[in-house]
């Protein structure tokens, strides 16, 4: 399998995957997919930064729990690359989700995904996120399985 087709057929949808589950309250999925060997990085969304593995994964735990009842979980992928062992995506995450108890409400991020490949296997390094207000765009739709 080719770089570009192990990273788009199989890496790329269990990680928009775990996304998903993320803004459904479960961290798991989305940590496991992401590289425990520093650096990897964290801008998020209200300002939020963490660097490295473990501050990221208890940063990932701490605002699962935020999220509950995703609903309509969408990825815009509007651009992406593969060279050698690394990897980028740049894309619109459009999903409903309840945050801290409240009723749920429509989220638009932009978002931009660092990757690279350690011991044969794809791995997130960086996101890059900020709330978008809410407007239709162009691109590709991408989801997952």
């Amino acid at each position: 399998m080719g770089d570009n087709e192990d990273f788009e057929r199989d890496f790329l949808p269990r990680f928009i995957d775990s996304l998903r589950a993320f803004h459904d309250g479960d961290p798991e999925p989305h940590i496991a997919l992401w590289s425990s060997h520093d650096p990897v990085t964290l801008f998020a969304i209200r300002g939020m930064r963490s660097t490295g593995a473990e501050a990221l994964t208890e940063t990932f735990r701490r605002v699962a729990r935020w999220f509950s009842d995703v609903a309509d979980y969408r990825w815009e992928l509007i651009a992406s690359n593969v060279a050698g062992d690394s990897a980028y995506t740049v894309c619109i995450e459009r999903y409903a989700v309840a945050v801290e108890g409240r009723p749920p409400e429509q989220f638009e991020v932009r978002s931009t995904h660092l990757f690279r490949r350690e011991d044969g296997r794809w791995r997130a390094v960086h996101r890059h996120a900020d709330r978008q207000p809410l407007e239709p765009t162009g691109g590709a739709a991408v989801s997952g399985r």
